[in-house]
Parts: C-alpha cells; structure tokens; sequence
C-alpha cells in the first residue's frame, strides 16, 4: 500500500518544535536487515599474525600499535580472566537466549566497491594534535598497525573496512593508550568507529571486572556511550553490535518511546557496553534498573549538542549523581567527538575530561569538500517550492535519496503533505511522530520507496544512510554548526554529494556562510556578496585566511604553555597495499 502522510489519515495538528530534550517518548528500531543464506565471509588463513589478542603487557604499549608510555588497564585479573562470556552478571550462556547469528549482525555480504571515494583526498586532509605528550602515540596507517585483539580484527573484515580515516587514525593508539580524546572531525569521517573500536579493544585487553551486584542481576556496564537523539543511539548501537560480535562483550541500548520493561529485561541479561540517551538513561538509574559504578569508558558522540543549554545538566548529573565508576579498578577514561567544537563548548567539556589530548581532522565545523555546496536565493515558501521541485530532479538521480531540511514538525507536516499532494514519493519525521510512523518513514526512505524524506533536525546529527546524493536547507537553521551537521548527511566516506541552501535577507550568519563557502573551495555568486553587504556593514565580513585551516584551535593553548601542536603532514596520493588489510571494501566502513 503506497505510503501516505499521517496527517492525511485523520492526525490532529503537530505542535511546535521542541525537539531534542530529555527523554521525551518516541524512538525507533531499525530492523532493516537482510535475510539471505550461506557461509557471509571467508576467514584470514593468516589470523593473528602480527596482532596480540590477551594476555600479560610487557613494558610500554608500543608492542599494541599504541606508541610509548605505561599502559595502566592492561593487567590480568587476579583470576587471569579475560573471557568476557564468563562475565557474573546475569547472562545466561547456553540457555535459550539465542545470540544473532553473523547474518543477523552482518547482512548479506554487498558487493564492495570503492566507487565515488576518493582516497586520495582522505590521505590528504591535514590533522592537528595538541596536548600533553603527544609524541608517545604512534599513528597508525593501516589497521593491521594497531595489532588488535583477533575477534575484532575479524569483524573489521566482516564490515568490509579498508584503511582507517584520519580522525581513527589518530584516536585508535590514542585511547588504546590510556588517554582521554577530544576530536573534532568533518561529518562523515567515521568518528563511531574511532571512539568505539579503541573502546572495545582496551576492554579485552583488561578482561571483565570482577565485580558482580548481588540478589536481582543489575546491569553494570564498562562502557557508556550518549547521545542526543534516539536514532543516532540505534545506529551507534548497531554498529557496536557489529564490532563486538563473537567477541564476548554485551552492547546494549536505552531511549525513550520503547518499552522500558523490554530495555530493562535486556539489561538484566548481561550489558558491557551501554548506548544511551540521556532522559531514559536517568530514569533508570534513579529506578535503580542499571549501575554506572563500574564504566570505565565513558563516550559523548555529538558532544556540542549534548552539552548546549538542554543537555548538560542532564549530563552533568549523570556524571557527578550516580555513582559513576566509583567501584572501577581502572580510572576512567572519557572522549567527547563532533564536527562542531563551539568555544563555550569546548569550555565546558574541559570539566569532563581529564589531561585529554585534542584532535583536530580538516576543518573542525566545515564540511568534507567532497559536498558540492550551493546557495539559491528564496524569499518565500512560495519561491522555496518552486525551486525545490526543479532541484531535486536536477540533483538526485533516479536510485539516489534526497534530504529536506525544514526548521519545525508544522513545516515538516505541511512540505510533506504539499509534495505528496503533488504527486512525490516523500515520506518525513520529526519528533511529533509516533515511534511506527518514524520506522515506516525511515524504511520507506531507505529502501528507496519514497526517496525523499522532510526532516527536522532530528535526522541531521550523526545518522548514516547510504545513497544520500542530495540534501536540501529548506529552511535555514538557526546556528551555521547545524548547517554543517544537516549537509553531512550527504558526501560521507569520502563520496560525492550536493548540498543547496535556500537563503534569503532573514539568516543571522551570512558572513560566516561565506567563509565557510571559500574555506570548502566552493564557487560563491556575486549576488550572495551583495546580499551580504545589505544586510549589514562590510566590516563585519570576514575574510576566509589559510591560517583558519583547522577552524578551532585548543583553548588549553591560550593558558598553558605546556600545550604543544603536533601537526602531522598528510601523505597525498598514498597507494593502497595489497594484503595489508584491504585496498577494497569500504561500503560499510564509516
């Protein structure tokens, strides 16, 4: 049955946009999986060589891939265990629980393909490291270099990952290391793989805590990741469970509008790694349904937004009211990652990292050059529809998606209602919709049933959908990171996408946009220029300068002078090596 807009089946009128805080009651799951037959993957004939799996660390950690210094947490149990399936907190091994098979966690095998990557540019983007001690950290250019932990190497394979980017090659021998990271990355760089690989493979290096609560099994997990919205955590999460497979380590997930009995149950069965948002996780910390007195990870994905006005108190309560890792052998470690690191910001994240090295990937609030930018003037709703018709057949190739930004859940109703009506294949989402209509438009979007899908920022942060050739800001927001964030969608991984903006006398940031525009080597027009100059004074213009390469800088830089930079010269046009772990296959490696 072809798909049409809830408002259209009898819905009452949305509500304004509120979007985005506490645990509010909507979620989803994506259960989008294939469901072929047959052996996925062909095993490494050369598994283990040159990788270490578990045992006892013999002096620094360079032998791990992760440069000099001591490594606190890689030290055996009293009981020298390290199988995390032995773990005493209520999973029940071998007792009609049944774990997801590797074509449960996987999915059919895809045809790998590099086509629309440009790897050469990626070798190419320039890196900063600032901190304390930055030398001890060997970056590694392969992943073999990071001589991981079998299980996971193996599922790197599984996921078809080549090469690693530039923000995990950093971050990998980083937190492998011992070190707290805070990094800064284009969108679309792979930053869930840069803080979750490091994360997995320090936990089976030290093994499962010792630790067990008493009477009714509580979940007590080692690691916990946040996020700012439902769908950045399902997508966190699964990736996690794809790391993880065969591994041993549990990874879990809570977020409001599931069922809390449900997501309570699944904990009681055994959680290593927690995926969270904020509002349910509070909940069920303060209903006592789960314990954060044993994380030892502790991972903020999106960290601008999470910690802007709606989230830090939440955060912060997290952090400082619950007990977290107070009955940890192992101190703890934190990361905090984004494409935007806004100056309050990264003041306040300061408070939750502890001697954190800084890593800052291209241009910390710009976009991959890799996205064709454009601006198209429109002073009205009117001339914005007009121009979206003729953009989205201009841009977004028959098999490809597009993505329509709009700046509330009324706007969002109203587009969509306006293109179905006009014979689109469009479906929307927002914060307004019931958790079955933002699966079935998520799908429908997905598939490529209805290859148009109306959204508010709700889909701009972190989500990674595949075939996304064209976003659209039919409404401009209201900040120029969440511009960034929204035309990230497109252009990840290092392929090609368009990104066209409706602009007009009414955005607050039109200098900032321009610069923006320049530092990505995009062609601006002279009415944009002019447009500018009306709306205010020519000195309030910036001009775009090479030293603003990187965007921002450490703060820590301006107070302490023992702060040093690390640039690392790019290596342009670096050959792929053939059986050093890949030169193809890369479909699902960011």
């Amino acid at each position: 049955m072809a798909y049409v807009p809830p408002q259209r089946r009898g819905g009452g009128d949305p509500k304004e946009e509120t979007e985005g805080k506490g645990g509010g009651k909507h979620g989803y799951n994506d259960d989008a999986r294939d469901n072929g037959n047959g052996d996925r993957f062909e095993r490494d004939n050369d598994k283990g060589k040159g990788r270490k799996g578990s045992g006892k660390q013999n002096g620094g950690y360079n032998d791990y891939g992760g440069g000099g210094g001591q490594d606190r947490r890689f030290q055996d149990d009293s009981n020298g265990n390290k199988d995390w399936t032995k773990r005493q907190d209520g999973r029940r091994n071998n007792q009609g629980v049944a774990e997801k098979t590797e074509l449960e966690t996987f999915g059919e095998k895809k045809e790998q393909s590099t086509a629309g990557i440009d790897f050469d540019k990626y070798d190419a983007i320039p890196v900063q490291v600032s901190g304390k001690d930055t030398d001890f950290y060997k970056v590694i250019s392969r992943f073999s270099e990071a001589k991981l932990t079998d299980s996971l190497f193996d599922n790197l394979r599984r996921c078809g990952y080549d090469r690693p980017t530039p923000v995990q090659k950093h971050s990998v021998p980083i937190v492998t290391g011992g070190r707290d990271v805070m990094a800064c990355a284009q969108t679309g760089s792979g930053k869930t793989c840069a803080f979750m690989l490091p994360c997995l493979e320090s936990l089976l290096r030290s093994g499962p805590p010792t630790f067990a609560s008493r009477g009714r099994p509580k979940a007590m997990p080692c690691a916990l990741v946040l996020a700012p919205t439902r769908e950045l955590a399902v997508q966190i999460h699964l990736e996690s469970c794809k790391f993880a497979f065969a591994t041993g380590i549990r990874c879990s997930i809570v977020y409001g509008g599931a069922d809390m009995r449900e997501q309570r149950m699944e904990l009681e069965r055994g959680c290593d790694v927690l995926v969270a948002t904020p509002g349910r996780l509070t909940d069920m910390a303060e209903r006592g349904n789960v314990s954060l007195e044993l994380i030892q990870f502790f991972i903020l994905d999106e960290a601008d937004r999470m910690l802007d006005m709606g989230f830090e108190p939440q955060v912060r309560q997290i952090v400082q009211s619950t007990g977290m890792s107070s009955k940890s052998k192992f101190p703890r470690q934190s990361m905090m990652f984004s494409a935007t690191f806004a100056r309050e910001v990264q003041s306040m994240a300061s408070d939750f990292l502890n001697d954190y090295i800084f890593i800052t990937v291209g241009r910390v609030g710009a976009a991959a050059e890799t996205v064709a930018q454009s601006v198209i003037y429109a002073g009205d709703v009117q001339q914005k529809s007009h121009a979206l018709t003729r953009v989205i057949k201009e841009n977004c190739p028959a098999g490809q998606l597009a993505i329509v930004f709009v700046e509330t859940k009324r706007a969002a109703d109203q587009l969509e209602l306006e293109l179905h009506n006009a014979g689109n294949s469009v479906t929307a989402i927002h914060g307004d919709r019931t958790q079955q209509e933002r699966e079935s438009a998520l799908h429908a979007f997905k598939t490529g049933e209805n290859p148009v899908l109306v959204a508010t920022d709700v889909a701009a942060r972190g989500l990674d959908i595949p075939n996304v050739a064209l976003v659209v800001n039919f409404d401009m927001p209201k900040q120029l990171d969440d511009y960034v964030h929204r035309i990230g969608r497109t252009g990840r991984a290092g392929r090609r996408g368009t990104a066209v903006a409706f602009v007009n006398e009414r955005c607050g940031y039109l200098p900032e946009l321009a610069d923006l525009l320049k530092n990505a080597k995009q062609e601006i027009p002279m009415w944009f220029d002019e447009l500018i100059q009306s709306r205010s004074n020519n000195n309030r213009f910036k001009t775009a300068k090479e030293a603003n390469k990187f965007g921002g800088q450490d703060l820590r830089k301006e107070t302490d002078k023992t702060i040093n930079d690390r640039p690392v010269a790019p290596k342009a046009n670096a050959p792929a090596r053939v059986g050093d772990f890949g030169n193809t296959g890369v479909e699902d490696a960011w």
